[in-house]
């Protein structure tokens, strides 16, 4: 894997600007005035069909940003899935416990190859949580392709 910046624990977490700084506050300032604009139409007597395509289109758009985000990350997680399966295969010759969940897999995919088959023996033996997992990690892994 191409390394494209050191990866640590403390240093991991990625933000995609458009989604988390503009897309999001902005959808939460449409929610917010879309919700003040309707109760300010109840209160005034004059509820109109434009109000009502109004709170659908802000709902929708809402909902749209919102599978825009989670679907390719959930593609993403089968991804990785595969990927640490296999390269636990290809480590140990032999099939990687199928105790471990896949948010336990994603946080093992940092590890180095070196550590990566003791971790995830460990990690299915004691149900480890992922923030765990990353805390216990020595020689870190960069994933620099996370969506």
């Amino acid at each position: 894997m191409e390394n494209k910046g050191s990866q640590s624990y403390n240093k991991h977490t990625r933000y995609d600007p458009v989604q988390h700084f503009f897309w999001l506050p902005v959808s939460l300032i449409t929610i917010i005035l879309t919700i003040t604009f309707t109760v300010q139409s109840i209160k005034n007597g004059d509820m109109s069909v434009s109000v009502f395509i109004l709170i659908g289109l802000v709902i929708m758009a809402f909902i749209a940003g919102f599978l825009a985000r989670r679907n390719p990350l959930k593609a993403q997680d089968r991804i990785i899935r595969l990927e640490e399966q296999f390269r636990y295969y290809m480590l140990t010759g032999k099939a990687i416990d199928p105790r471990l969940t896949v948010q336990q897999l994603i946080a093992l995919r940092f590890a180095s190859d070196e550590e990566f088959p003791t971790l995830a023996k460990r990690t299915a033996e004691k149900n480890l949580s992922p923030d765990i997992i990353k805390k216990q990690i020595k020689n870190w892994r960069s994933d620099a392709y996370r969506i």
